[in-house]
């Protein structure tokens, strides 16, 4: 479990010389990439880029809130990975003045976990639980009170002797994130008062974020060259954030130290990614789809081990996007490449797929 309070400025490195094994290696350095997500991390709306739904219905419920003086309704945000909802948990307590306690639910497998956290907790303090889909039974069913009453139903004793204590906890808000909003039960998705899926970015709104990286991160880039990242991050700011520090490297090391759009093409190029941001993993299962089962349909535990994927790889990393961008298309009988899939691939799309689409 992570704890990050309102004036964390990052997390500092322990013990900095003892892991200067390189002398040419400065402890700043160190600090530096420890330090990274944390750093680039917006800690109120204005520097929150994207999500612009979200952000002005969050301002109003924060205000709101505010002025009852009143902790916030439970929040789930969903969506696919790297579109900020660990961030936007982060801005929301930030904007509200308390403390943030994250955790992830196969962290919480025992109920004394979730027990644990819960007895911890403040008035007014946010928890926030990333793939809160994936709680067990027992810790779900001591959430229900806990969210709703702010009590916890707990069991002393055994046997004949037992007895069940209710135990009122401080009145808290409760964040929970998912990549799969379909497989939380019912009962915990409706005690939740907000509920908003994170949408992918525009590539306007990833050329802001690379930019405000760069500035962050010291490197000098050129709006060309911001465009031309932002174009390869499959609408995810976590993987344009990624690319902006491997571009640099190239610069650093093959270039001026300059991104600018040449740069960016060349050195994204050299790491295999194209200009609809797939990488080799996602071309190959294109590719195998077409040649070995003449474009689907296919079943994905059938893709999965062809492969040599994990299916749960597949279905959160590589399919959301290849979904979105028209280049796969699900049906009740498997996966199957869509037209513009072939187009993409510089594969002419059989006939009776044409006429199927």
């Amino acid at each position: 479990m992570t704890i990050i309070s309102n004036d964390d400025s990052g997390i500092k490195t322990k013990n900095k010389h003892s892991a200067l094994k390189n002398p040419n290696i400065k402890a700043e350095s160190i600090e530096y990439d420890q330090t990274f997500e944390n750093s680039i991390r917006p800690k109120d709306f204005d520097n929150y880029i994207g999500q612009s739904e979200l952000k002005e219905t969050l301002k109003v419920i924060l205000e709101a809130a505010k002025k009852r003086e009143k902790p916030l309704d439970h929040m789930l945000f969903y969506g696919p990975p790297g579109l900020g909802k660990t961030t936007i948990a982060g801005v929301i307590a930030a904007q509200m003045g308390v403390d943030i306690k994250i955790t992830a639910a196969p962290a919480l497998e025992r109920p004394r976990d979730i027990i644990g956290i819960l007895m911890s907790l403040k008035g007014g303090e946010i928890l926030f639980i990333d793939e809160i889909h994936r709680l067990n039974k027992v810790a779900e069913e001591i959430l229900y009170p806990a969210m709703e009453d702010f009590i916890i139903d707990m069991t002393t004793g055994k046997s004949q002797t037992a007895k069940t204590l209710r135990v009122p906890i401080p009145k808290f808000t409760l964040i929970g994130a998912t990549t799969k909003a379909g497989e939380l039960s019912s009962p915990l998705r409706d005690r939740f008062g907000v509920i908003h899926r994170l949408e992918f970015y525009t590539i306007e709104e990833l050329t802001k974020v690379v930019e405000r990286t760069a500035k962050i991160l010291q490197i000098d880039i050129t709006e060309a060259g911001a465009k031309a990242i932002a174009i390869r991050s499959r609408g995810t700011p976590r993987i344009a954030n990624r690319l902006v520090k491997r571009v640099s490297d190239f610069a650093i090391v093959k270039y001026d130290g300059i991104i600018d759009e040449k740069v960016a093409n060349e050195s994204l190029d050299i790491l295999k990614i194209d200009e609809f941001g797939l990488d080799n993993t996602d071309r190959a299962l294109l590719n195998l789809i077409i040649e070995k089962y003449d474009g689907g349909p296919v079943g994905i535990e059938t893709i999965a081990a062809a492969l040599s994927e994990d299916v749960r790889t597949i279905e959160d990393v590589c399919e959301p996007y290849l979904l979105q961008a028209g280049l796969l298309q699900r049906t009740p009988r498997g996966r199957k490449v869509s037209p513009e899939g072939y187009r993409h691939l510089g594969i002419k799309a059989p006939s009776e797929q044409k006429t199927l689409f």
